[in-house]
This record gives structure tokens, sequence and C-alpha cells, in this order.
């Protein structure tokens, strides 16, 4: 019996469709990468699969259980079995590290281990937060405040939460969008070795094409609310991803990875050297989202003093990723 089955799943925003009906199903354990231009349908997918989103139409079943047929405390139950880890995860500013990442073992948890968790963590709880840490190469971040991070940092810890999670379905959203290139690699694999380890369902939207061809055994590729493929990466060649990209050229190519982990203080965005090449998406003084025209790189001081590479601008659009 399939983990998840969609049948028909249609989501929507009053009148307006996000996803339109599709049929597809995804077994214990699979890996899949979710790809498309921004506005494709990923994130409101996720959401649907998240049970956060109640489909107009269609089924969601999630072993064999039709989702939005149960009850609410039912359906509530259900939810204990998957995570969704959001692109810009929601932590509270004031939260230390630990608390944060050990919140992925609430649910299902009794009454006294989450208070212990949330208020005075037990060395074995923080021996828990601190290994799942440290390989996203946080470590050190165990007992910082969230609001002492770098986007890029926080993106690991909600990444560092879902390894400790007793879920059986991983659902992360552009989880390397704040990321330089090689630790953005790294934090990809992780994930995936722990999923593989622990016999977790694995669903990942990405915008790096390359890596999602390199890493996933699936990929399904929307456009416009449509799957348009769905299928190991070997047939996707360049004319079908030059189709999902098409005329969406701004948004289609992978935004550049503009402050990477230096967000808190870095430069490396919106200030980067180069010939300009179009818009990209880029972090200013570590600030908020700026405007970048340039294709180089440049660096910046990180909060926790490391240098953080920043690209702006379109990087190598996405037609030749897939081999």
């Amino acid at each position: 019996m399939p983990l998840l089955s969609l049948d028909g799943l249609h989501l929507r925003a009053g009148p307006r469709t996000l996803v339109h009906p599709l049929s597809l199903t995804i077994e214990s354990g699979e890996q899949v990468a979710l790809i498309g231009a921004s506005g494709a349908g990923k994130t409101s997918l996720l959401h649907g699969l998240a049970l956060a989103l109640r489909p107009g139409a269609g089924a969601l079943r999630f072993v064999g259980q039709d989702a939005w047929a149960l009850s609410h405390r039912d359906r509530h139950r259900l939810r204990r079995e998957l995570m969704l880890a959001p692109q810009h995860p929601p932590l509270p500013p004031r939260q230390r590290v630990v608390t944060a990442v050990l919140a992925g073992r609430l649910p299902g948890a009794a009454f006294g281990q989450s208070l212990r968790m949330l208020f005075s963590p037990s060395a074995d709880q923080a021996r828990l937060a601190f290994d799942a840490l440290d390989q996203l190469e946080l470590g050190g971040r165990l007992w910082s405040r969230v609001d002492q991070l770098s986007g890029g940092e926080r993106q690991r810890v909600a990444l560092a939460r879902l390894l400790v999670s007793k879920a059986r379905l991983w659902l992360v959203d552009e989880p390397l969008s704040a990321l330089d290139p090689q630790r953005a690699q790294r934090a990809l694999g992780v994930l995936r070795d722990a999923a593989r380890a622990q016999g977790r369902t694995l669903v990942c939207s990405l915008h790096q094409v390359e890596l999602a061809c390199a890493l996933f055994p699936r990929v399904i590729a929307l456009r416009d609310g449509h799957v348009v493929y769905d299928g190991p990466p070997r047939g996707l060649d360049e004319a079908r991803i030059a189709a999902l990209y098409a005329g969406q050229s701004d948004e289609g190519s992978p935004p550049g990875e503009a402050g990477g982990d230096g967000l808190g203080h870095g430069r490396g965005g919106l200030h980067g050297h180069g010939q300009g090449q179009g818009p990209g998406d880029g972090n200013s003084d570590g600030t908020g989202i700026g405007i970048g025209t340039g294709t180089g790189t440049g660096t910046g001081t990180g909060i926790d003093g490391e240098p953080a590479a920043g690209v702006d601008g379109a990087p190598t659009p996405p037609q030749a990723m897939c081999r």
C-alpha cells in the first residue's frame, strides 16, 4: 500500500486554482523532488500533502485513510505522521535553538516530556538536538537564541527539527534558498541520508534543478499548477526543461543564493562583482530582499564570523542541468 495516494486532488484558494486535479502515488521510503518556476504550485502541493490546505475536490489518502473524510480529531492525530519544513521557518526570535529543534519531537509526546523539552531539556534531549545540528554544521549554536542566527542557519535549524522528529513523511519547501551552493549540497545530502537511514519518505521542492536531477531518483515538474513530468531525472532532457521554464526566465532559473549564511551582516548578495545578465533576487546588507543585476560573487562576514558567498542575478540557466 502506498504511503500517499492522490486521486484527482484539486487545490484552490477561493476561485483561483493553485494545483489542477492530479493523481499520483508516493511509496514509503521514496525520495521525490518537486521542480518548477516560482508560482508553479510546488508550495501549494506541499501544503496539500501536509493536510494544511483542504482540497476543493478529489481525495488524499495517507496509508489508505482518506484524510479529509476523517473527523477533526482523527485528522489531527494523522498529522503527527508528517512534518513540513517551510522555506521561512516561523521560529520565535527569543527561543533557544535547542528548544526549536526539539519541537520536532512534540507531536505525540507526553505532557511532561513536552514541558521538559520546551523549558528545561534533559541531557539526553540536548544531546539529541546537538547531534542533529552537528550534522548540519551548527553544533556550536545549540544554546544560541534564534534571533542571533542568519537566514541560512535558521533554515538548517528547521532541517534539524526534521531529523529529530518521528514523522514518517518529511515535506521540505525550498530548504536551500539562503545557503551557499557548497553548504546547500551538504545539507541536502544529510537530509537524504537521514531519511534513508530512518526509513522516512522525503518530498522536497527545489529551484536547483541540477541538484534535483543529481540527488533524487524521482522528479515531479510543475508548471502553472499542472504536473507536466513525473519520472526519473534521465527523462528530463534539455528540451523538456526549456519548455518547463519557457516564458518565465525571471522566475524559472534558480534564484541566486545571495548573502548565503552571512545574511546577518554580509554584503555578499547585492554588491557582487561581475557583468549584469538580468534580474535576480539578492539579500542586500542582510536586511531583506533586494534586486540584483550582476552575476559575480561577493563576500560578507556572517553572524558567526565566517565568510558568506553570495551570487546575484540569474545563474546558469537550468536547460543543461539534467543528464
